[in-house]
């Protein structure tokens, strides 16, 4: 059993890596056998070593970030799924926004392989290890099962951002970097499925992967928004936090 307060931020290049996996929902794919020589989304030949967890300590964390306590803890979680990522220094940027114990996702892993993601930025650990196991068990496996490809990328329109929820005074879940915005997924067949024009006019298995994605997101997020909550959503996901569930 790994000792949580004995976590390793290796800083080799200015970078972090770490391991990380993703999500499932009410109807989660049954993982399938790998076919022979399948090639990850994000080269396996750029796949660092096993990290050596005998001997982590801490080396050199940003500020803000401890060696122990519940945001050691988070990390080491994040660690265990398979994911790649840095962690970032807490800053804050005016009031309500801020960016208090995130990392920056690179690379997810999924039963087989590693996938890319795109245009995000820094997220509060918590979500990013949601995120990650909901990307691996809820996206990866649904893409196997209903569209017969592996999946290769995430697509994101981001993060963090320093803003209010549409038409209110109210600071955005963004703000606090604890939401992320998912447009669209990409397949190594090449097949690139995105909300905006293909969760009412794909093909009736896509239409039918974006709502398994959809509702195994509402397994792992506090707050999940899609196309069918209003129009300001129909291109996007909006998954938010690991609190109370809110699922539309």
């Amino acid at each position: 059993m790994m000792n949580r307060k004995a976590i390793l931020y290796r800083a080799s290049a200015g970078a972090i890596a770490a391991l990380a996996l993703a999500g499932c929902g009410s109807l989660v794919p049954s993982p399938s056998a790998p076919a022979p020589g399948r090639a990850s989304g994000v080269s396996q030949a750029s796949t660092p070593p096993p990290i050596d967890r005998s001997s982590t300590r801490l080396a050199s964390a940003p500020r803000g970030w401890r060696d122990d306590g519940p945001q050691a803890s988070c990390l080491a979680d994040l660690g265990e799924t398979g994911a790649r990522f840095d962690p970032l220094p807490d800053t804050y940027a005016g009031p309500g926004c801020h960016k208090l114990g995130t990392v920056r996702l690179s690379a997810l892993s999924g039963d087989d392989g590693v996938f890319g993601v795109t245009n995000l930025g820094p997220v509060k650990c918590g979500m990013a290890k949601a995120f990650s196991d909901w990307a691996r068990f809820g996206v990866d496996r649904a893409a196997r099962q209903i569209l017969g490809s592996p999946l290769m990328r995430i697509e994101t329109m981001g993060s963090y951002a320093c803003r209010n929820v549409a038409g209110t005074n109210r600071r955005s879940a963004h703000a606090r970097a604890e939401a992320i915005d998912v447009s669209g997924f990409v397949l190594e067949d090449g097949r690139r499925i995105v909300l905006a024009s293909d969760w009412n006019g794909g093909t009736a298995a896509e239409r039918e992967f974006l709502r398994i994605v959809h509702r195994s997101a509402c397994k792992r997020f506090g707050t999940v928004l899609g196309p069918e909550y209003n129009a300001a959503h129909r291109d996007h996901f909006h998954l938010e936090g690991t609190g109370p569930r809110f699922c539309r």
